[in-house]
């Protein structure tokens, strides 16, 4: 009983000095002068707090009385409501701890309510509520929701300003809300421990990822932070919802060779220098992502390749331009990943493995050139079965929702052959950036990029080859000549850039042979422009042709109206520009104004037209030219566009209404492509970087 008094007294002593010094209150218990009386404040008698007065009833309610806590005109309209006492929001120490305030608050607000539960009977509001929810004329509405005594201690600043009162506010939602990963643990992560104090726990095959959903970090340009590159663990774009023919957005892998448990264990961590690590971490990741890319590969072969209902749906030939040799493709690798990880198994600290990517290059990678010499096939049999078999795209989306598919399309996983075959140069560019300090292993690493990069080579030629070729052929039996001169179209150097329907401008001289429909189907080669008329799908009636050296193009724009010789109506058409054949099929000069549905038809059929004496300008310095990155694969679906892969860097040469003409920097290629699939590279020291890498690239490897 003793204990408990005690207690009671201290409690009552520390209410008095709560009251007395932020109240303001005098020995006895009243207001301060200058102050306003607070209705059933509490008084002090004979040590002991006692319970508020309890006021008479007013005869009349006009002469009752208000007692308020401030002068504000808002709190002159409360009527007997109680507010805060502007010192309490005024009086916060911002350095003292926020424990200490609470605890403060708390103690008050239960004990005061404990002994005298009326006082607590009417709401009370605090000044945010009195700035946010003040009606016309200083009035304040009623049924507000009500805030804590913490937030009146916010005092009369702007939330979050520097230098201005602590916000004490409870922002419970915002917990709520909290990611998995506070920042600030994965900025402790992020600093330079790369895995030394993580071991992984098992073997990194416990738990392989798809091949498309990583982005092997020896893609990444060597400006940036091998430190900051080994430990991101985040995706660039996020996934996002794109079209069949598109991959998901990428990750990088997980396990790193510093968090392998033998390495860990080894303390050659502690000993071993810097760049000898990055080396080992360079030689790891190309046996890491062989393993990742042949664990897609086998999806492909089991969900896929190995599906009867999907096979029930297609014919013999369908299912071999659908999968071709797939399952050579998948031996080789699995040869190639057998032969790294025995080298990793025999040595903690792997020597080197130039030699072995060198010899598979060589001698065992050949199906790569055939599975890749197929993808003319591939993807138009694919996109043709998709949009006309029912019974075959019923069977894939069925296939496709199987977990060990991870909800990708089969496209994804067609590609993957293509795609791992052009990322291993620049992985091994990585390998010999790291290996500079050692020059026999920067030979043979050398020795392996340029082996690999032939391989690479060949497979771009072996499908190339195999899409003009094919094209040639049909072109041929399509085209018409009549009685114009015919053109021997056939041939090993001619290929197609570009092709599409035009409107005519005008209808005078060789117009008026195909005015009745006003528009002309251009197929413009390499090295010849034929302008036809279009028969039908299959068939177009030539008009006229003349080699590409005898071709002038001019772009025109509505204020160069009216031309020589034109009608008033041409000064209204967009998007036009002028062909001038300086010598057509009879000797002749001929002149054609044409015009597209956008801005960027036009630009894309001048670039075209232009495509050889832009051979022949180049730039002083790329490096001060855009690039891009590109974050979702893209397929060529015309002559004049460019196929992309993920992590591809683009050399932008020329924008216009959404698309883009660049080139592929890891071999030069050429072609427009949609500006949605890539985001610009704005670090000054990437892009030199990416323009080094590929004047060394094709220097070492020839390509």
């Amino acid at each position: 009983m003793s204990q408990r008094h005690s207690d009671s007294s201290l409690d009552e002593k520390l209410l008095e000095y709560r009251f007395h010094s932020e109240l303001r209150l005098d020995a006895n218990g009243s207001p301060a002068s200058g102050l306003p009386m607070v209705r059933g404040s509490l008084q002090v008698r004979d040590g002991t707090i006692s319970q508020p007065e309890t006021p008479a009833p007013p005869e009349d309610v006009e002469a009752r009385p208000i007692v308020l806590s401030t002068q504000s005109p808002a709190a002159l309209k409360m009527g007997t409501q109680q507010l805060i006492p502007r010192g309490l929001a005024v009086y916060s120490r911002a350095k003292a701890p926020a424990r200490h305030q609470s605890f403060g608050a708390a103690t008050l607000s239960k004990e005061a309510a404990r002994r005298s539960p009326g006082l607590f009977s009417v709401p009370s509001f605090s000044l945010d509520d009195m700035d946010v929810d003040t009606g016309s004329g200083g009035t304040l509405r009623r049924n507000l929701r009500n805030q804590s005594y913490r937030a009146a201690m916010k005092g009369p600043g702007t939330p979050g300003r520097e230098g201005g009162p602590t916000q004490l506010s409870p922002r419970l939602q915002a917990l709520a809300e909290e990611p998995s990963q506070p920042p600030s643990r994965s900025q402790t992560k992020h600093k330079k421990t790369i895995g030394r104090k993580r071991a992984h726990k098992g073997s990194f095959k416990d738990d392989p990822q798809l091949y498309q959903e990583i982005r092997e970090r020896g893609l990444n340009t060597s400006h940036e932070s091998d430190d900051d590159v080994l430990e991101d663990n985040t995706s660039l774009n996020g996934p996002q919802k794109v079209d069949t023919i598109v991959v998901k957005s990428y990750r990088p892998a997980q396990v790193t060779w510093s968090q392998l448990p033998e390495v860990v264990e080894s303390g050659i961590l502690d000993t071993l220098p810097a760049e000898e690590r990055k080396r080992q971490e360079a030689i790891f990741e190309i046996l890491t992502s062989e393993f990742s890319y042949q664990h897609s590969l086998g999806v492909l072969v089991a969900e896929f390749l190995h599906s009867k209902e999907l096979r029930a749906t297609v014919t013999q030939t369908e299912h071999h331009h659908l999968f071709s040799n797939i399952l050579d493709v998948l031996g080789a690798s699995q040869k190639f990943f057998e032969d790294l990880e025995q080298r990793h198994k025999e040595q903690v600290c792997v020597d080197d493995i130039s030699d072995i990517l060198e010899e598979h290059a060589e001698r065992h990678f050949q199906p790569y050139v055939v599975y890749c010499s197929n993808e003319v096939y591939q993807q138009r049999t694919l996109q043709r079965l998709i949009s006309s078999n029912a019974a075959f795209h019923e069977a894939l989306q069925e296939i496709e929702r199987q977990p060990a598919c991870g909800g990708l399309p089969m496209i994804s996983f067609l590609i993957l052959p293509m795609q791992r075959v052009t990322r291993l140069p620049l992985l091994m560019d990585t390998l010999c950036l790291k290996s500079q300090g050692h020059p026999e292993r920067y030979k043979a690493a050398s020795r392996a990029m340029k082996a690999i990069s032939k391989l690479v080579k060949q497979c771009n030629e072996g499908a190339r080859t195999m899409e003009r070729t094919e094209q040639m052929y049909t072109l041929n039996k399509q085209l018409d000549f009549g009685k114009i001169k015919s053109l021997a179209l056939i041939s090993a150097s001619r290929w197609l850039l570009k092709r599409g329907e035009l409107s005519l401008v005008e209808d005078a001289g060789l117009f008026r042979k195909i005015a009745s429909r006003l528009t002309c189907y251009l197929f413009l080669f390499n090295d010849v422009l034929v302008v036809t008329k279009k028969k039908s799908e299959d068939s177009y009636a030539v008009q006229d042709y003349a080699q590409i050296e005898h071709i002038e193009v001019q772009k025109i724009e509505p204020s160069d109206f009216p031309l020589p010789g034109s009608s008033n109506r041409t000064s209204s058409v967009p998007y036009s520009f002028l062909v001038t054949m300086l010598r057509n099929s009879e000797g002749r000069q001929e002149q054609i104004l044409l015009s597209t549905d956008s801005a960027s038809d036009r630009a894309r059929w001048i670039t075209a037209l232009r495509h050889r004496e832009r051979q022949w300008q180049g730039h002083a310095n790329k490096g001060d030219l855009l690039q891009v990155e590109v974050t979702k694969a893209y397929f060529a679906k015309q002559a004049d566009e460019v196929s992309l892969q993920q992590a591809d860097v683009v050399l932008v040469l020329e924008q216009e209404d959404g698309w883009l003409y660049g080139e592929r920097l890891r071999d030069g290629e050429t072609g427009w492509f949609p500006e949605a699939f890539a985001r610009s590279i704005t670090s000054r020291v990437a892009v030199e970087d990416n323009v080094r890498r590929m004047e060394r690239l094709r220097m070492e490897t020839d390509v």
